[in-house]
């Protein structure tokens, strides 16, 4: 009995072995079917992550293109180029008002010598016209440039002044002098043009007689008889 059992045994045992390494193969068999279709569904993915980035960057390329150009509107002018605009008008209001001269201060800037004009002590005055502003003049020399304009007076001479820099031109018949009223100074004198040089030869060659060389008053005629001591 015991034989038999023992002999039983050992025919079942290759058995067991053999039923013992098939049953793990399953779920390797299944582990292995479920990798294949987790390795096909991940191939199929690049190719679409691939194909929605190529499509996002050509639709980003295409809102470019059509995206209209903006141009840059202009700025309207700041409170500071107002102001700027203003004062150059102002300034040329101003320049238009200054050249507007009387008929009288036109008319003695009719007889104002111009050209260099030489003074005493080697000093001289250039005096020259604007042509932009009729009745003006440039009165310059060594360490001075006045604007002046005629200024009328009561003894009929010929003056010009810069009021702004206190500048006197006093032009007579045979002599002219600048001076400097603010800082009292006279900055050239016994200053004389051609025509006042002309003026003093002839003042030396013909003299005025002064009032101490002037011939006594003649006397006085005698008063006509009158009707009454006619009668005496």
């Amino acid at each position: 009995m015991k034989q038999l059992i023992a002999s039983a045994l050992m025919l079942l045992t290759p058995a067991l072995v053999m039923a013992q390494d098939a049953a793990p193969a399953k779920p390797a068999a299944k582990a292995a079917a479920k990798a294949e279709p987790a390795k096909k569904s991940e191939a199929a993915r690049k190719p679409a992550a691939k194909s929605t980035q190529a499509a996002k960057s050509s639709s980003s390329k295409e809102a470019r293109k059509a995206a209209p150009t903006q141009v840059a509107k202009a700025r309207p002018q700041s409170s500071r180029a107002q102001l700027k605009s203003a004062t150059n008008q102002v300034a040329s209001g101003l320049i238009a008002a200054e050249a507007a001269l009387s008929p009288a201060e036109l008319d003695i800037a009719q007889r104002v010598h111009t050209g260099h004009i030489p003074c005493e002590l080697g000093a001289s005055v250039n005096i020259e016209a604007d042509p932009k502003s009729p009745g003006y003049f440039q009165v310059a020399g060594k360490g001075f440039h006045y604007r002046m304009t005629p200024v009328a007076t009561s003894t009929g001479a010929v003056r010009l002044e810069d009021q702004k820099e206190g500048a006197v031109w006093i032009q007579i018949a045979n002599k002219s002098m600048l001076m400097n009223q603010k800082l009292g100074q006279r900055l050239a004198d016994e200053c004389m043009s051609p025509q006042q040089v002309a003026v003093t030869e002839s003042i030396r060659k013909n003299p005025q007689p002064s009032l101490l060389d002037a011939p006594a008053p003649a006397p006085a005629a005698a008063a006509a008889p009158t009707a009454e001591a006619l009668a005496k």
